[in-house]
Parts: C-alpha cells; structure tokens; sequence
C-alpha cells in the first residue's frame, strides 16, 4: 500500500493477507537496504584503511629520513647540507604523521562506529527476528490445524483441552513475536537515515579537523623553508642536464675513437705496438691442467702490479697473485691450436704460465711489458750495471744476455724435461716461504714437506709413458694412498652418506695420537694458502660407506682419490668453524726407509664437519662389527668342518672294528674243517665256506703282518 511507512501493530493478531502483503513490501526494503549498505561499509572501510596506511606510511617516512645520517652510502659521502636538510623535513612529515593519526582515529570513532553498529547490530537482530517470526507463524498454523481437525463424535476432553491449550501458547508467541518484528521494521525506516548521515556527517568533521590542524603547523617558515628547497632542487636538475650533455658528447667521442679497437686483431700498421710499456693490463686466457693430457682454458683478467703478476676473475674483490716476474724469462710459445700464446717461466724454473692474448698486438705488448718490469727490477737491484745502462737500453726489448742465458739454462731440454718437485698447485712451506718454515711443529708435522693443495698430482713423462705402455691412464699419487688396483665396495652397504666437501690441502704428519695434528695442519695449510694468495677450492662429493671415503668428481662421476677404511686413524673438526675438518690416513709404503707415511687431509664442508666425523666414525664401527662377524662366521664354519673329519674317522674306525670281527669269526670257523652233530652225523663244510676261511685266513695273517 501506497503512502504508508508503518506497519499497523494493532492488526498483528488479525494477520490478515493484507497485513502479510505489506510486511512483504518491509521485508524487500529491508533487504535493499542491507544490500546498499554493506557497500557502503566497504567504500568507508577502504577509506579508513587508506587512511591508516597513509598514516603508517608517513610514520615511517619520516623515521627512514630520520636515520639518513646514519646510512654509510659507498659513494654518497659525508654530506651534512643534505643529511641537515633532510631532518627539517623528517620533522615536518613527523607532525604530518602525527596530524594522519589523529585523523584515523577521528575516522574509527566517528565514521566507522556508526555505521558499522548498524551493520551487525540492527540489521542482524531484524534478520533474527525474522527467523523466529516464521518459526512462530509455522506453529501457530500447525496449532490451528490439529484444531480443526477435533471430531465432535468421539471427544475426548483430555485431548481437546491440550490442543486449546497448544493454539492458546502458539498464538500468543505468534503475537509477541509479529509485534516486536513489526516496531524492529517500523524502527529500522528511522535508523537508517542516522546510519547514513552520522558516518558521512563524522567524515567530514574529521577532514575539516585534519585540514585545520595542518594549517596550524604549516606556519610560513615553514613555507619559505619548501621554497629554498624547490629552488634547490632545480639548480641540481640543471646541473644533472648539463653533465648528461657532456658525457653523451665524451661516449660520442669514444665511439669514434675505439672504432678501430673492435677488431680483435686490429692491422698493425694501424695500431702500432708499444714496447715501451712498464705496466699492462687485460683479459688472458690461461691454461689449467685437468689430467695427463687434457687441459682446460679460463678467461680472467690480468694485470701487473709492482713486480708481481696478478689476476682477478669476474666478481672477486681483489685480485690473487699469479708469479712473481722479479728476473723471469718470457717468450712466445705455440701451444695446441691456439694462437698468440706466450709462457712466463719463473727464475728458477719451478713455476710456468701458459696464457693467451687476443692479438699478435696484445701478445707482443705483454711480453715486452714483463721483460721492461723484469730488467728495471734486475737493474735498480745491481747500480753498477745500471750506471753503465744507456736511455736506448733501457727502452730495448729484447732482454739483456744475463736474462737470456738464465731463461736458456732453465729452458727444458728436446730430449729429457726435468723432474720438477712441486706443480702450480703444490708449494713446498720449508723451502719457498720463511714465514710457513716458522709455522712447522716438529713434533705433529714433518719437516720440509710438501703441501698439496689441488688433488690432481702432478706426474713427469717417464710416469705418463709407463702408463701408456701398460695401456693405464690412472694417475699416481705422490702420498701412495692408492698404488695398487683398488676392489669395487659392494653396492649392498649399509651406510651410505655423501657430502659436498672442497679440498683445501693435504701434507705429511708424524704424531696421530690426538687431534692436535689436525689443528696444526689446518692452521698451516690456511696460512699457507693466504701468504700465496691461493684461494680456489676443488669441489668434490665424498661418499662415506662401510668399506671406504670415496671423492667423487661432480661433474663427471669420476672416483677421484679412493681411502681404504681401515686407513683412517683420525677425523676430527675445527673447535671454532665448525665447516672445516680434517682426518689422518695411515699407509704401508712410499718412503725409503719403508715405515708408513701418515698423511692428514683437509676439507671444508657445507654441513657441520662433527657430522662427517660422527659418519666415518659410524662407518668404521659398523665395518668392525662385521669384521668381528666374518671372523665369528669363519671360526664357526672351521669347528663344523673339524667335527665333521672328526665323525668321519670314527665312523672309518668302528667300519675297521666290523671288518675286523668278521674275519676273527672267519677264521675260528675255519679253524675245524668237520663238526659232529647231535644226531652222530658228520657236518662237512662245503667249498664256499672253505674260500671264505681261506680269505679269512689270509686276511689275518695280512693284518697281523701290517700290526
């Protein structure tokens, strides 16, 4: 009905369809209007919590601009101008925050409150009512209808009287509930008018809050303090343009000057070579040895530093020694199929580079370079040669005859290489370095022993001919942990355990009683791997198993050193990095004097180095075990084996015994060639009996004749 924006609660007991009808026009606005305003909770949500992350987002603004100063910038410096600048406006966005607070606060208790107790408060308790009105309205109509349904024949007073008593009951809930259902409707036309204006009216309240409290603070020092910063920042814009001018005008420059650079071998004629050069630096190629026979080429950058020849690959700091070249010898050499190679060998011939330029130019230009650094070197060393040295000589470029005849006395033959002591990875502590010689302990470690710091050894060609000719390609080890052909472990054991371990080096000690060995081993191989700059690590997979420690090449699969299980005497880890650690190995043989050499190996791990110790300890324990059972099994199978001879002889001797009764019988039979019977009759032996008493009696005398 048209006009009326009450429902009549007088005509609730009536329930007419008319009264039904505009209780069905309440209900659908009642639904509109929980539609309309939940998206209008949820716009005026989003504006709270826009609100509070601006809120929090100026908080921490004006924090971040607080600890500028503390900030240690690479290039930045010290700028105090913009570090001063910088806590004006963290004090500025600071009461900014502070203003951004206090509106989300404003907004929560003015805005949000209201309507979000419209929200869960009234529309809910109408939805309530609603339930319990039909829940009413359905047992009022179940009550009326077991009434009616009363049959005036058969009454039973009993019955009639709980079926009144039950549409009384029903009736009057039905009543109670429809009138609070209506004054809930009729109240809700009015509510949500104040639930649509209070919010919006405690909105505004709270901008206008806002925008005042903010005219306040900005006062107009404030003001003059922005505009000094605008002006700022435009005279910093400008000089910005002015250096991007000038470095697009120096990148234009370049780029015709380096055109003729591209090429990796320019002509000649057009660049000329320089050999006058005292310092040089690039990228080389040089060659690592992976084996016997193959090789392998890195790309690094190389550069002289002093008197020493340095590199540094891509994404290290700083960069490691590669040789000193104080009186080396260089020369260009022809190596593989590669072009403009050159070999810098050191003076006393111990230590060799192979190294690739990328021109004839550049390869050129690094020899005259090493040989310049090494004669100036050779020279400020000897005054008196230097004295009688001209400026031509000294800007020469073929190094002087001192230098040539040292090269050629270290140069090796056609005919026979030299044995070499140590490779590029291997550095002797007592004799290269005064400072290892000081670190050595005579008790723990052996005196003037090598220290090996890459796991391939190397191996002179008199070895790798041995090898060729007994069809073998194995590498030798100088320690002799695998001189002979090792037996492949069986793939059904207990234990296995693999690790990614990088080695860090190995030498020969003397003591195994305790760890210390491992300690002062770790503390020499570290240091001496920092006084000659040597920092790559081989990676390796080790696999502890109950019968051996196998390092596994990754890449290849490759078994790289094999150690017996019962080798290892000790396996411990650092007490303080724990990633490092370390086990001694006992071998038979490989000195002259034919005692066993002890050798300790170091590694260093990604896991924590107690587990590996705890793995090969668990190793070793489980191989003895076994050990014990093999030995238990072995002696159990000798006792049956024994007792089962032993059952066999005296089964032999009581055969013997039969053998021996029926031959006495035999003979005592034959004894009496005729025998009377009871009767009187003569019993005569027949002829078979006769043969068996002479074999009888020829078997007796044989075995008396054998007793």
């Amino acid at each position: 009905m048209p006009g009326i924006d009450t429902l009549p609660i007088e005509e609730t007991l009536e329930d007419s369809p008319q009264t039904r009808s505009l209780l069905g026009v309440f209900e659908e606005d009642t639904a509109s209007i929980s539609s309309y305003f939940s998206q209008l909770f949820k716009a005026m949500q989003r504006i709270y919590d826009a609100q509070n992350e601006l809120s929090a987002a100026t908080h921490l603004t004006s924090k971040l601009l607080k600890d500028y100063e503390k900030q240690r910038f690479p290039l930045g410096g010290d700028d105090e101008v913009m570090s001063s600048t910088l806590q004006q406006f963290a004090k500025v966005i600071d009461e900014l925050s502070s203003c951004h607070a206090v509106l989300s606060t404003q907004l929560a208790d003015a805005m949000m409150f209201p309507i979000t107790q419209f929200k869960e408060r009234d529309l809910r308790e109408i939805v309530i009512l609603k339930e319990v009105f039909q829940i009413a309205s359905d047992d009022h109509d179940a009550a009326i209808n077991r009434y009616s349904r009363l049959s005036k024949r058969k009454e039973n007073e009993k019955v009639k009287n709980e079926v009144m008593e039950d549409v009384y009951t029903s009736r009057k809930k039905h009543h109670e509930t429809t009138m609070h259902y209506f004054a809930s409707l009729n109240m809700l036309q009015y509510k949500k008018k104040i639930a649509l204006l209070e919010p919006l009216l405690g909105y505004m309240q709270a901008q206008i809050s806002f925008f005042k409290l903010g005219s306040e603070n900005l006062t107009q020092q404030w003001e003059d303090f922005l505009t000094n910063i605008g002006t700022s920042v435009q005279n910093v814009r400008r000089e910005m343009d002015s250096d991007a001018e000038a470095m697009d005008q120096t990148i234009q420059d370049l780029k015709e000057a380096s055109d003729p650079l591209y090429m990796p071998d320019p002509d000649p004629n057009t660049v000329p070579v320089n050999r006058n050069l005292t310092r040089k630096a690039g990228y080389l190629n040089t060659r690592n040895k992976t084996g016997l026979v193959s090789s392998s080429w890195d790309r690094q950058y190389f550069f002289t530093q002093g008197g020493n020849l340095m590199s540094q690959s891509r994404g290290d700091v700083a960069g490691g020694l590669v040789m000193d070249i104080d009186n080396c010898s260089v020369m260009a050499v022809d190596c593989e199929d590669r072009r403009f190679c050159f070999q810098i060998t050191s003076f006393d011939g111990k230590k060799a580079a192979i190294l690739q330029a990328e021109s004839r130019k550049d390869c050129e230009e690094w020899i005259a370079t090493i040989n310049n650094i090494s004669k100036r070197i050779y020279l400020s060393e000897n005054p008196e040669i230097a004295a009688r040295v001209n400026q031509s000589a000294l800007e020469a470029v073929t190094p002087s005859p001192s230098f040539q005849q040292r090269h050629e006395s270290f140069r090796p033959s056609t005919q026979g290489r030299p044995k070499t002591g140590r490779s590029g990875s291997q550095c002797s502590v007592g004799s290269e370095s005064p400072a290892l010689s000081s670190l050595s302990l005579d008790s723990l470690v052996a005196s003037d022993t090598p220290i090996q710091f890459d796991i391939i050894s190397p191996v002179s060609e008199e070895h790798a001919s041995q090898a060729k000719s007994a069809g073998q390609g194995r590498r030798t080890n100088p320690f002799g942990e695998s001189g002979g052909p090792q037996s492949e472990e069986s793939e059904d054991s207990i234990l296995h355990q693999l690790f990614i371990v990088r080695f860090l080096g190995c030498m020969e000690v003397k003591a195994t009683e305790n760890a210390d060995v491992i300690y002062e081993t770790m503390r020499q191989i570290l240091a001496a791997r920092a006084i000659h700059n040597i920092f790559r690590m081989t990676e390796s997979h080790l696999l502890v198993t109950c019968e051996c420690l196998k390092l596994i090449d990754p890449q290849t699969q490759v078994t790289r050193l094999r150690f017996s299980l019962s080798s290892v005497v000790l396996c411990a880890s650092h007490q303080e990095n724990k990633r490092l650690f370390g086990f001694v190995l006992q071998t038979a043989g490989g000195r002259v004097d034919g005692r066993p050499v002890t050798v300790c190996y170091i590694f260093e791990s990604n896991n924590d180095g107690e587990k590996i110790c705890d793995s090969v300890g668990l190793a070793k324990q489980i191989a003895l075990h076994s050990e014990m059972d093999r030995k238990a099994s072995q002696k159990q199978r000798e006792l049956n084996k024994a007792k089962e001879k032993q059952q066999e002889e005296l089964h032999k001797q009581k055969q013997i015994e039969k053998d021996l009764e029926e031959q006495s019988r035999l003979i005592a039979a034959s004894s009496r060639p005729t025998q009377t019977a009871a009767d009187g009759q003569v019993l005569v032996l027949s002829n078979s009996q006769s043969e068996d008493s002479d074999v009888g009696e020829e078997g007796q005398k044989k075995g008396e004749s054998e007793a």
